[in-house]
C-alpha cells in the first residue's frame, strides 16, 4: 500500500469488508442521543450506507476513515503548523496524567461511541467509565501549561483555520475515494446486514402477532 489518501481509504474499506461478516445486531439499550460522528456525516453519505443502514455498520466504516484523516492532519500540522503542534503534544501529556484510559486500544468500531450507558433512575451506576478516565487532580494542576500570550493566540488561530482547511480538503478526497467503493459496500450490506435486520423484522412481528388482532385479507 503506497502512502496516498486515495490508498489509505482503500486498505480501511477493505479492513471494514473483512469485518462486516462477524457484525451482529446489538441486544443491549439503545443510544439515547444521535452519533455526532455519523449523523449527517458526508463520509456515510460518499459511502452510500446513509439509509437503511444500522448505526453500528455506519460507524465502524467511519471511525477506520476519520483515522485515516486524523493521521493526514497530524502529518501536515507536524510539518507546518509548530505552534498548533506544540499545544497539541502538551494537550496530550495532560490527558497521559489520567490513570486509566478506557478509550485506548479499541478496534475503530467501538472509538467514539458513549462509555457508558444511559443509567435508569431507579438504579444509578457505584461508578462509571467516564468518571475512572478524569485524570488526577494534582497530576492534572502539575501539568497546566503558562497561558498564552495575545500574539501566540493570534497565531495558533491562524494555525487552527490553516489545518481546518486541509482537513476540508482531505475529507473531500476521501468522500471522492469513498464513492469509487460504494457499490461493494452497498452489495456488503446487502450480503452480511440485511438478513440480520430481516430476521429482527421477522421476530418482531411475531412478537407483535396476536389472535385477538384483525388480520388483513
Amino acid at each position: 500500500m503506497d502512502g496516498s489518501i486515495e490508498a489509505r481509504v482503500s486498505h480501511e474499506v477493505d479492513n471494514w469488508l473483512r469485518w462486516l461478516p462477524r457484525w451482529r445486531p446489538g441486544t443491549h439499550r439503545g443510544r439515547s442521543r444521535l452519533c455526532r460522528t455519523c449523523f449527517g456525516s458526508p463520509v456515510i453519505v460518499a459511502a452510500g450506507l446513509a439509509t437503511d443502514v444500522p448505526h453500528a455498520v455506519q460507524h465502524a466504516l467511519a471511525m477506520r476513515v476519520k483515522l485515516v484523516i486524523d493521521a493526514a492532519v497530524d502529518e501536515y500540522t507536524e510539518l507546518n503548523l509548530p505552534l498548533l503542534s506544540r499545544e497539541i503534544r502538551l494537550n496530550e501529556e495532560r490527558k497521559a496524567a489520567a490513570s486509566y484510559h478506557p478509550t485506548e486500544g479499541l478496534d475503530p468500531e467501538y472509538k467514539g461511541l458513549d462509555l457508558d450507558p444511559p443509567t435508569a433512575t431507579d438504579a444509578p451506576y457505584l461508578f462509571t467509565f467516564a468518571e475512572l478516565a478524569r485524570p488526577d487532580q494534582a497530576a492534572a494542576a502539575a501539568s497546566v501549561p503558562p497561558p498564552l500570550t495575545t500574539e501566540e493566540k493570534a497565531a495558533i488561530r491562524t494555525e487552527l483555520k490553516l489545518a481546518d482547511e486541509h482537513a476540508a480538503l482531505i475529507g473531500s478526497r476521501v468522500c471522492a475515494e469513498l464513492f469509487r467503493h460504494r457499490d461493494r459496500m452497498r452489495q456488503a450490506v446487502t450480503e452480511f446486514v440485511e438478513p440480520w435486520v430481516l430476521a429482527l423484522l421477522a421476530d418482531l412481528d411475531t412478537a407483535l402477532d396476536s389472535p385477538i388482532w384483525p388480520r388483513s385479507i
